[in-house]
């Protein structure tokens, strides 16, 4: 499978400029890959303005990735604010042009930004299968909560749609090469570049990691790009057989 990961730099609660630039971004990939992943919150910025900007599940964001979904004939994932029975989700949305969808509301909500008093958290991981591949998608602050993401044999692709300031971009990359390495899977991160309407800088440095913690793309630091990698599950599946290390895995239980 082919996957590709979009660092764009995300204009501050302005929809239509977002679905422009992105739209631009993403274009060159048409055709010539499997999944495009956008980071978390990508159409307005990691806004806590949820009564403003939210929508319905099926509301114009869906819609703009549905379509762009089918004219590149690609899966395409991020997160946004999204309104369902009056609680506001930060949303992961999967959509592909076979009209399969996921979705996966962020379970550790960013308490020192103030988005666990305004969003409801999520109380479900999810995995799904797409073209072949098992995908375990979450959102930004979870990543720092091992725990949450563990493999239980379950998934070869871990994604985390994110907007993770630059102040913090070390434990950004160290973290996801240690999800990749405690896990045996691959992984890939996609994060957001500029400054955000509350003065916080991003640097981007999007990533994708192998099973064995070795970057195989990272994305330039402060430019809007794009990166794309083969992963292999033949590659995996020989990996994992030749050091099987989840066959000694800790049994556990989440208590919510």
């Amino acid at each position: 499978m082919k996957i590709s990961v979009i660092q764009p730099d995300t204009v501050w609660e302005d929809k239509y400029l977002n679905f422009q630039n992105l739209t631009e971004l993403i274009f060159p990939l048409y055709d010539n890959t499997d999944i495009v992943i956008l980071p978390e919150m990508f159409n307005t910025g990691f806004s806590m303005r949820p009564a403003e900007l939210s929508e319905s599940p099926d509301g114009e964001t869906f819609r703009w990735m549905k379509a762009i979904a089918e004219k590149g004939d690609f899966g395409i994932c991020g997160s946004y604010v999204v309104k369902e029975d009056n609680c506001f989700f930060n949303r992961w949305v999967f959509v592909s042009p076979e009209n399969d969808t996921a979705l996966y509301n962020k379970r550790h909500l960013f308490s020192m930004g103030g988005e666990d008093s305004l969003f409801t958290a999520g109380s479900s991981r999810i995995v799904f299968s797409y073209r072949g591949i098992r995908i375990a998608p979450f959102i930004c602050y979870d990543l720092r909560f091992p725990v949450w993401t563990r493999n239980r044999n379950d998934y070869d692709l871990l994604i985390y749609a994110a907007n993770w300031p630059e102040i913090r971009q070390n434990v950004w990359n160290t973290l996801l090469k240690a999800r990749a390495i405690e896990n045996q899977c691959f992984v890939a991160g996609s994060n957001r570049t500029g400054t955000d309407g509350e003065g916080i800088k991003y640097c981007g440095e999007s990533i994708i990691v192998n099973p064995r913690g070795e970057l195989i793309e990272i994305a330039e630091a402060d430019q809007e790009c794009s990166i794309t990698a083969d992963i292999s599950l033949t590659e995996l599946a020989d990996f994992r057989n030749k050091f099987p290390v989840i066959n000694d895995a800790d049994k556990f239980t989440i208590l919510h």
